[in-house]
């Protein structure tokens, strides 16, 4: 008898012992494949635990709690987790304990505005648009890294940037300087220094040839231009200037009413170049200016035929018979859409 009653407990024991195992070890997790956990900065561990339930990831709070206390699992870090569909109670304490985040990709491509900028951040990361506009239009955040509300474009380099969820603006941006500079080597930075420009000025003329132009082979020849008219002292006279200007990036033509804005980006008006950047200049477009090839010309126009190629001239003649082509065959163009209406 009382050896039924210890086999008895043992098989009652083992039982418990493989229940137990099973919850905390089998597939528990409720969850689409791939989907996400969020735990917010300054989170409290229960807040943390109501969220896991609310969201269905466990159906109930007794298994985990008693995970949680075994593994000693008592405070909540903040992050971006990545819930397996079939992930055990183990996995997930484990996963959250360590704070083992799922890394994001912040992409930047071409942008022309700081407020671009700042609602791809508040889309991406824990902080708002808001706070990520604050930071970047703001000088006195800006001051620590030599920049100010014009220049900041010049550090976004188009690229795929890694971080997590829960970083900082003032941590993300701090990143997007970092590989800045890294990428402003020395070779670079001597290039630069003998056009008679730093790094900033090259990425402010960078941007506006990736404005004018989408065919990188003539965008060295495009700097040249530019480069030439800034050692004789001439304006640039870069429609894509006033269209940032104006704001108004849809503009197919800049009349002569577009040229009366009073504005530092007015090229037209003022010499030299504006006080900052346009878009997120191209690392390519950079590289193109600082070996753009020794040429004469002082004028380029798009080709009549639209192939987004251009026709670089050395005189203002040549250069307005071309633009009265080019102005010739975009009169033709909207006649032709006109009628087709």
């Amino acid at each position: 008898m009382k050896r039924k009653i210890i086999i008895g407990l043992f098989v009652l024991i083992v039982f418990a012992a493989s229940f137990f195992a099973w919850k905390v070890f089998g597939p528990t997790a409720n969850s689409l494949e791939g989907e996400f956990f969020y735990v917010k900065t300054g989170e409290s561990f229960q807040d943390m635990k109501d969220d896991i339930l609310k969201n269905n990831i466990i159906k109930t709070r007794i298994w985990f709690d008693w995970a949680a206390q075994l593994m000693k699992f008592r405070i909540a870090k903040a992050g971006k987790y990545k819930i397996n569909e079939g992930m055990s109670l183990f996995q997930l304490i484990r996963m959250l304990k360590n704070g083992r985040q799922t890394p994001i990709n912040l992409i930047i491509t071409k942008s022309r505005l700081k407020e671009n900028i700042a609602q791809k951040l508040g889309k991406l990361f824990e902080f708002d648009s808001s706070e990520a506009m604050k930071f970047i239009n703001h000088n006195d955040s800006l001051k620590p890294y030599g920049l100010d509300t014009f220049t900041v474009m010049a550090v976004i380099l188009p690229d795929t940037y890694s971080y997590f969820w829960n970083s900082t603006v003032k941590k993300v941006f701090q990143k997007l300087f970092d590989e800045w500079q890294i990428f402003w080597n020395e070779e670079r930075k001597t290039k630069a220094s003998k056009l008679g420009l730093s790094p900033i000025q090259v990425t402010t003329l960078a941007s506006i040839i990736d404005e004018e132009s989408n065919y990188v082979p003539e965008k060295n020849i495009i700097a040249s231009v530019y480069l030439n008219r800034i050692t004789k002292k001439m304006p640039l006279q870069a429609d894509p200037t006033i269209k940032f200007a104006l704001k108004d990036f849809a503009l197919k033509r800049v009349y002569e009413k577009h040229l009366l804005i009073e504005s530092p980006y007015n090229t037209y008006k003022n010499t030299g170049l504006p006080p900052g950047p346009i878009c997120t200049a191209q690392k390519e477009t950079i590289d193109a200016v600082l070996n753009a090839p020794e040429t004469d010309y002082l004028y380029f126009v798009a080709k009549s035929d639209f192939s987004g190629t251009h026709i670089f001239t050395t005189n203002y003649k040549d250069h307005i018979a071309k633009a009265k082509e080019y102005q010739q065959a975009l009169d033709k163009q909207d006649s032709i859409r006109k009628e087709n209406k």
